[in-house]
């Protein structure tokens, strides 16, 4: 009694091969994103340190001119002050 080679098996393996090489590149992709966002989640870290940094050294520096005005002109410290407020006022209004 002869046997009849069974092809389907050897479709079988091969197709297992198919899938594993696209597993594989499906991980390697997957991989390449993972360090992409990677990359740019650090480069917005870094951006928003150095925004923080410069905020605070304009708040400084508008609190030094701030304590300037006040001490050299208090009365146009204050009206500035009043328009400044009226005007915020006015905005919130509306």
């Amino acid at each position: 009694m002869a046997q009849t080679p069974h092809y389907g098996s050897e479709r079988s393996i091969s197709d297992l091969k198919d899938i594993g090489r696209v597993a594989d590149k499906a991980s390697d992709t997957a991989h390449g994103v993972a360090r992409q966002v990677e990359n740019f989640a650090g480069k917005a870290m870094n951006q928003g340190r150095e925004a923080g940094e410069r905020i605070q050294e304009i708040a400084g520096n508008v609190k030094d001119a701030v304590d300037k005005s006040i001490k050299d002109r208090p009365v146009a410290t204050l009206a500035a002050a009043g328009v400044i407020g009226f005007v915020l006022g006015a905005l919130w209004k509306s």
